[in-house]
Order: C-alpha cells, then sequence, then structure tokens
C-alpha cells in the first residue's frame, strides 16, 4: 500500500521539491509513503493515522484536521528544513482549494526545478533550487529562471559552464528572496 500522491506528504512537507526525490539510486526517496518509502524510512505517526488508518492523502482531507495533535505540530514545527515553513500553508490551501489544484501548483513548481536542475545544477546548488522552488512565490520563481537563462544567454555563458551559470542563477534567486524577506539558507548555527 502507497499514496496515490506521494509528492506531498500527510503533513504538508513538499516532497516534490525535496533533493532526495530528485535524486538517483538507492538514497533517492520515494516521496511520502511512496514505492518502497517503508524500507528507506521508519514509520511515521502521521502516515499512520492519515494513510493507514483513514486512507487519506493528507491530514487536510481529515474531517478533524486540524487536530490537537496535529495543531500542536503546526505551531512548533519539530523540523529543521526551511521548507518546512510551508505546511502550515500547504495544508490550508489543500483544505480551502482542494487537492488537485494544489498539485497542478506543485507541478508547475516541479517543472521550473527540473529546469534548474538541468540547466543550472553544477552539483552544489541542488539544495539551493529546491528551497527556492518551494519557498518563492511560483510568478516570482518562474520569472527569476526566465531572467536567468537570459542572462547567462546575453553574456554569452557557454551552456558547458555550469558553475557560471549556477551563480547567475543563485544571485537572481538570492535577490529575489531578499525582496520577498524569504531565508534560503539557515544561518550558522541556525537549527
Amino acid at each position: 500500500m502507497s499514496k496515490q500522491f506521494p509528492t506531498i506528504a500527510c503533513c504538508g512537507l513538499d516532497c516534490g521539491m525535496c533533493p532526495s526525490f530528485h535524486g538517483r539510486g538507492p538514497s533517492r526517496c520515494p516521496g511520502c509513503y511512496g514505492p518502497d518509502f517503508t524500507t528507506k524510512h521508519p514509520s511515521c505517526s502521521v502516515i499512520t493515522c492519515c494513510v493507514k488508518k483513514k486512507h487519506l492523502e493528507v491530514c487536510a482531507l481529515c474531517a478533524e484536521f486540524p487536530c490537537e495533535k496535529f495543531a500542536q505540530r503546526l505551531d512548533s514545527p519539530v523540523d529543521s528544513f526551511l521548507t518546512y515553513k510551508k505546511i502550515r500553508h500547504n495544508l490550508t490551501f489543500i483544505k480551502e482549494d482542494g487537492l488537485p489544484m494544489f498539485l497542478e501548483q506543485q507541478k508547475q513548481r516541479m517543472t521550473l526545478l527540473e529546469r534548474m536542475l538541468s540547466r543550472f545544477n553544477e552539483g552544489r546548488s541542488k539544495s539551493t533550487y529546491c528551497i527556492a522552488a518551494t519557498l518563492l512565490p511560483l510568478e516570482k520563481l518562474a520569472a527569476a529562471l526566465t531572467e536567468g537563462e537570459t542572462q547567462a544567454k546575453n553574456e554569452g555563458v557557454n551552456p558547458a559552464n555550469v558553475k557560471e551559470r549556477a551563480q547567475i542563477l543563485r544571485d537572481i534567486l538570492s535577490a529575489v528572496a531578499l525582496k520577498e524577506g524569504i531565508e534560503l539558507k539557515l544561518r550558522k548555527g541556525k537549527k
């Protein structure tokens, strides 16, 4: 048994934007309760309640959401991932606008992320791109990627020079994030 949509975790974490989801080889994560999930991850109380007991894709679809246990989780996230900042937004969006609408926007974000990873990833920027794809407003993310592609072309950067291309896109994403008041990196000593 697995979830139909492992790109969105029961708890609202955006698995489709995770570096491990976009990995290759045995360390690749299948997403929340996706194929072979149990061989790679320990059991989770949220999955147990949401998928195994109630047969739901995400907690937002539960009549009891947010239950007392989950409400506490929303108020004090137990995870250090910057992307965890979006779980409340994701679940509220799903509850109000529906899972299909969320999945459509997620698909657009994943398409942009895959473009970033295929054209601008020198091997060190994957996490930055994943965080940006999760946290930045969709229209700003799309515009930043277009700007990066245009700037690289206008500056005559060879497509094979991925290191220089990555620097261009990271600078653009950082500037957009700064304007939006979004942090793309954990500060040293902060968890």
